[in-house]
This record gives structure tokens, C-alpha cells and sequence, in this order.
């Protein structure tokens, strides 16, 4: 059979030899196969104005666990006789500009249900499609095709884990192996007049050389992700037993959970493998696989929802007048809240750029519905940042979710700020005061040397008194959407926050005056 002259892979989020379908493709009967990946601005270019080193959307770690994965993926490239080829621009534009550069007859690459990409793969898919060039974009990055399970509810994607499982039934690893590994690949063709790089370093990029100890601990790429699995499944008794809600949040050195988010794009195959061979397992939601199936759920849902990643306009969104407060919103973020509980966890996300999903869940409680009452956007935009696991059908559902605006409306449930860290962590000394050090006497304070509106902020808001003006602020909107039948306006939504404040008693107000934050 004749070859093809030549094909691109194009990879974006798989950036992985084993169990990739594109590249399998790309591969077969091709003369030669260009491996490609476009470094782009919108994603890369350094943003001075930032609350943090980065660009406008991604903090250093994310920059930086993405270059590992790069260079791990050239490094595997080059020992099949290929090479990554990097080039700059808007990704879009980068790749017309090759297919018509190069004489390539198919052009791969990995389906994506991010909004993004979304744009970006119709511009593209137009002109191969105008230029008798075939496209390949199989679903390889969920265990499900969204589109699929949106088709079999009848046009609309499920809105609970449960009617999602029951939609999607069985993973297709569930009967058959889906590993596929290269012994070599076609060589990469004339390049013509594009201009290639090797990966570049963040200094390349236009950033400030940090020390090593300034960025997170984990490393990206392909090979330490499979490194990682496999200490993590060693024990596949623990594996088989494994419950989400058991983990311990404050664990540190040792993270209780097997920290795979960042590399979940690579791992499938093995976690099945180790189900088949362990005869009894936990089940859905808390196996972890029950995890998997929660991506696949949130990446359903964004894909089918207009509007998925914000308030305005998003149906399945209880619209809610959230404070607009940048002094709250800087405080949590820079771990100035006053609670040493919520600032641990958010120093943990600024230097490592991961936490445990239960740290995550107290933090996203206490900026929105827990005390600050501050927007779930605002958060969001906080976790896409500094996150290296960062996920944009994953972060926005979880704080979808997290702050009662959808899926999860049991508003008095919160997690506390000095009762959840207190029952995970009960060796600490003192700890009658370590929670809450505003309440240790003056002497501990001193002979701790760590004075309370000095030293360590004062709490920004008293939690008792906070935590009933979110539930008041809640029932009154939930109520509000009860009677407008869920089509609540701009102007509707303005007027039920004035009605809010004019309701605020003057004890709550007092109460929750804020205290002078310490820098």
C-alpha cells in the first residue's frame, strides 16, 4: 500500500507516547510525521501586571510543569527517531501556516472540549477540509465522548454523577487493552522555511530565574507521571480500598491522596489493570476510578452548557449577588485571611501549585458561601492560575459546585475554618490556640513570638457572624430564583442585592466589621 507524504501531530494536552491514538495515526503508512507543538502567547507571555510570576492566565508552575512535559516528550520522541518541533504564535495560524508549508496530506490531534480549542479546531478543521487534507481529532483525553452521552440524554448533558453513570455504562478499557507503544516512528520531513525551536527555558521566555526550591515539587512529563503511578499502585490492596472523603487534608511530606491529577492524561490503562488483578475494590464516587468517571462527568457537563465558566448567561448557575470585595479577595488569596488553616492551604497552592481535594473544598467554602461571600469566579480565575493540575471543566465545576450555585444546594452544610483543620491535625501544640491564635493570651503570644495583628492578621471576618450572613444571603437568593422559576435578570439580580443590604441588622454589620489586614 502507498504511503502518505506526510503527517502532522499537532499535540496540545496529550502529551504522551503510550495510548495516543493521534500519533498512532499520524504514524501509520506516513513517509514522514511532524510532531508539532506551538508555544502560545495567550498561554505564555509573561504579564507584569499579575498577581503572581506568569502570564495573564498561567503562574510559573503551570508554565513550568508544562516545559518538563515537553522536554520529557522530545527526549521520547528522539529516541524513536523523531523530534519535537516547537514554533510560536497563535496556535491557529502556526498550524495553517505549516500544513501549508509542508507537504502533509493528514493533520492529528487529540479532541478537546475546552471552549478554547473548541475556536481553534474549527478554524483549522476549515482549512484542511478546504485543502483535501484529512483531519483525525479522536477522544482520547476522557474515558467518554461528552457528545455522545449529551446524544444519549436526549441533547442535554446529565446534570447528576449518577445519571451520568448510568448514561455512560462501562469505560471501553473495561474489556479490552488500550496500551499502544511505538518502536520507532517516521522520520520528521523538511521544514521549509518555518522557523523550529528546541523547548525553550522560562528564562527563554521572558521570565526571572527562580531557584529551585521557589517551584513546586513535581515534575511534569510522561515518564515521571508513569514513575508516579507506579509507586502509587504498589499497594494495590490500598488501590482496591481506596475512599476519596478518608484522605487527611493536612497530611504534607506524604500527600494522602496519589497526587496523579496533574498527570491524568497518561495513566488509564494502569489503574485498570491493577482493578483486574485485585478482586474486591471500592466502587463509585470514592474508588479511584470513581475519580475518573467525576472528570469525565464535569467535562461532559462544560461541554454541553453554554456559558459553563460563569454566572451570567449559564442555566444550570443560581444567580447569586456575591460581594465584590478586592481587599477579601486579595487576602485570601495571598494567605492573609487570619486563619492559619485557610492560609496554610493557600501558601501550599502559591509554592507547590496543588493541595488535597478536601483543602480545596475548604478554601473555595470559606471565599464564597463559608464567610467572605466573594464571587466563585473570582476563585476560579485564582486555581486556573496556580493550579498544575489546573482543568477548565474540572476547576469550574468543582467551584460551580463548591459555592451551592449548581449541582450541590445544601448551603448549611460549610466547612469550618478552625473545626475541619483541628480534627486532622491533633497533635499540634498548643492547640487549643494554634486554630485560632487571636484567642491565645498575650504571654503565648510573645513567648511564640508571633503577635496577633503584628505578626499574624487578625481574622478579616468573625466566622460566627459570617457564616450566618452567607446562609441568610443564600435562602433569600435561593428563594428569589424559586420565584422568578430560575430566569432571574441582571436587574433582578441588582435588586435583590439591594434588598440584601437594606435587610443587614445593624448587630450582624457590626460583628462583621472588617478587622485592619495585616501585610
Amino acid at each position: 500500500m502507498a504511503s502518505w507524504s506526510g503527517s502532522l501531530m499537532w499535540f496540545r494536552k496529550g502529551l504522551r507516547i503510550h495510548d495516543n491514538p493521534a500519533l498512532q495515526h499520524a504514524a501509520k503508512e506516513s513517509e514522514f510525521v511532524y510532531p508539532v507543538f506551538v508555544i502560545d502567547p495567550h498561554f505564555m507571555k509573561p504579564d507584569p501586571k499579575a498577581f503572581s510570576p506568569g502570564s495573564s492566565r498561567a503562574g510559573l508552575n503551570r508554565i513550568q510543569f508544562l516545559l518538563e512535559s515537553l522536554m520529557d516528550l522530545d527526549s521520547s520522541l528522539q529516541k524513536l527517531g523523531s523530534r519535537l518541533l516547537i514554533l510560536k504564535g497563535d496556535p491557529g495560524e502556526v498550524i495553517i501556516r505549516c500544513l501549508k508549508e509542508w507537504d502533509v496530506k493528514r493533520l492529528c490531534f487529540e479532541h478537546d472540549t475546552d471552549p478554547y480549542y473548541q475556536a481553534l479546531d474549527i478554524k483549522v478543521k476549515n482549512y484542511a477540509s478546504a485543502s483535501g487534507i484529512e483531519v483525525f481529532s479522536p477522544v482520547s483525553h476522557t474515558l467518554f465522548d461528552p457528545a455522545d452521552i449529551i446524544q444519549k440524554n436526549g441533547g442535554r448533558p446529565p446534570l447528576s454523577y449518577q445519571s451520568f453513570l448510568k448514561l455512560a455504562g462501562q469505560p471501553s478499557w473495561a474489556s479490552s487493552p488500550l496500551s499502544t507503544t511505538f518502536s520507532s516512528l517516521p522520520p520528521v520531513g523538511d521544514v521549509g522555511a518555518c522557523e523550529i525551536s528546541s523547548v525553550p527555558t522560562v528564562q527563554e521566555l521572558g521570565y526571572e530565574e527562580i531557584g529551585q526550591d521557589e517551584l513546586t515539587p513535581f515534575r511534569g512529563g510522561e515518564s515521571e507521571a508513569l514513575k508516579r503511578l507506579r509507586e502509587s499502585i504498589r499497594d494495590k490492596e490500598w488501590v482496591a480500598n481506596f475512599e476519596k472523603p478518608k484522605g487527611d487534608p493536612s497530611a504534607f511530606l506524604k500527600p494522602a491522596t496519589t497526587v496523579l491529577s496533574p498527570y491524568l492524561k497518561y495513566f488509564y490503562q494502569c489503574l485498570t489493570d491493577v482493578y483486574k488483578n485485585v478482586k474486591r475494590h471500592t466502587s463509585p464516587p470514592v474508588s479511584l476510578v470513581g475519580q475518573l468517571l467525576w472528570r469525565d462527568f464535569f467535562y461532559t457537563v462544560g461541554f454541553g452548557t453554554p456559558n459553563f465558566d460563569r454566572m451570567k448567561g449559564n442555566k444550570i448557575c443560581k444567580q447569586i449577588p456575591w460581594n465584590d470585595d478586592d481587599e477579601l479577595l486579595a487576602a485570601w488569596r495571598e494567605a492573609r485571611t487570619g486563619y492559619p488553616w485557610i492560609d496554610a492551604i493557600m501558601i501550599q497552592l502559591r509554592k507547590w501549585g496543588w493541595m488535597h481535594h478536601l483543602a480545596r473544598h475548604c478554601v473555595a467554602c470559606f471565599l464564597t458561601r463559608g464567610d467572605l461571600f466573594i464571587h466563585w469566579e473570582k476563585g476560579r480565575d485564582v486555581f486556573e492560575r496556580l493550579l498544575i493540575d489546573s482543568d477548565w471543566a474540572i476547576n469550574n465545576g468543582n467551584w460551580l459546585w463548591l459555592s451551592c450555585s449548581s449541582f450541590f444546594y445544601q448551603y448549611n452544610r460549610i466547612y469550618s475554618p478552625i473545626s475541619f483543620g483541628k480534627k486532622y491535625d491533633p497533635n499540634d501544640m498548643p492547640k487549643e490556640y494554634i486554630y485560632e491564635p487571636w484567642k491565645a493570651p498575650p504571654s503565648i503570644q510573645a513567648r511564640a513570638k508571633c503577635i496577633i495583628g503584628k505578626d499574624y492578621p487578625k481574622p478579616v471576618v468573625c466566622h460566627d457572624s459570617a457564616i450566618k450572613e452567607c446562609k441568610r444571603k443564600l435562602a433569600e437568593a435561593y428563594a428569589f430564583d424559586k420565584r422568578l422559576g430560575g430566569s432571574v435578570t441582571e436587574e433582578d439580580l441588582k435588586k435583590l442585592r439591594r434588598k440584601l443590604e437594606e435587610d443587614e441588622n445593624p448587630e450582624p454589620k457590626t460583628s462583621r466589621t472588617r478587622q485592619k489586614l495585616i501585610g
